[in-house]
């Protein structure tokens, strides 16, 4: 695999971790003790991915289920689909508004601009369905505390992005994507570029925020107690960029 910007290697480092991640637990000790077991040492320019599960457990985003008292619309729908009322209306809860509703699937948008399903609420990876997991509140400011601490701890310049996994509207399966980003620009903008045979570029602008996250989603699998990797090798352009550029505005969205 190459970049975009260089030909060469690109590696993706799994950090797998033992234990659960708690509210008030370190990051940084997380990601620096995963880092020392697998005997891989951080290098200048690396990016770090992050899945959100952790981020959200030590930062507190969770919630106890059993302290939601769901509306009756909530349990109406949750009880024709088979489904849990009060992750339905915590999902109600996070989201700005409902974007499609239908056959037991809620498409929200988060109050982070985020459109996905059930605004990003997951029992999944938490505690066997007593709790269930926010997104993070500031998933770009979660990415810059995690990068200055890198930054301090080890002296490194090291891109962060935290990541989620997103279904897409046309496409089965989920893939990951950037909910979190700090020190990269998440965009590359190829338009008035020429191409091989001299075609000036009118629209290529790459999401490579999202493509590292989807490259890092190969080995921070759902269950293998890997939440965060390493990927050395790809040349990016560092910048002070933000996962809120990479969400469409709605002048421009044809399917809002």
């Amino acid at each position: 695999m190459a970049s975009r910007n260089a030909a060469g290697e690109v590696r993706i480092l799994p950090l797998p971790v033992s234990g659960e991640i708690r509210p008030g637990d370190s990051l940084i000790e997380m990601i620096l003790t995963a880092e020392k077991r697998a005997r891989i040492q951080f290098q200048n320019r690396d990016i770090l991915i992050v899945k959100h599960k952790v981020v959200s457990k030590a930062e507190g985003a969770l919630v106890a289920l059993e302290m939601i008292r769901p509306s009756a619309a909530s349990r109406v729908w949750a009880r024709r689909y088979g489904l849990d009322a009060r992750v339905t209306e915590l999902a109600l809860r996070e989201s700005r508004r409902i974007v499609r509703r239908k056959r037991g699937v809620m498409i929200t948008e988060t109050h982070h601009g985020f459109v996905c399903a059930n605004s990003g609420v997951d029992v999944s990876n938490v505690d066997g369905g007593r709790q269930a997991a926010l997104l993070p509140k500031d998933p770009d400011w979660s990415a810059t505390q995690l990068r200055r601490d890198l930054k301090k701890r080890l002296g490194l310049e090291i891109a962060v992005i935290v990541s989620d996994s997103f279904g897409r509207p046309w496409r089965e399966g989920l893939t990951e994507v950037a909910i979190g980003v700090a020190g990269i620009r998440p965009l590359v903008d190829y338009r008035g570029r020429r191409d091989a045979h001299g075609y000036k570029l009118h629209a290529s602008i790459d999401a490579v925020a999202d493509e590292l996250a989807c490259a890092a989603g190969l080995v921070c699998g759902k269950l293998e107690s890997t939440p965060a990797c390493i990927i050395r090798g790809f040349s990016y352009r560092s910048g002070k960029g933000s996962a809120r550029q990479l969400i469409r505005p709605a002048t421009h969205d044809l399917f809002r």
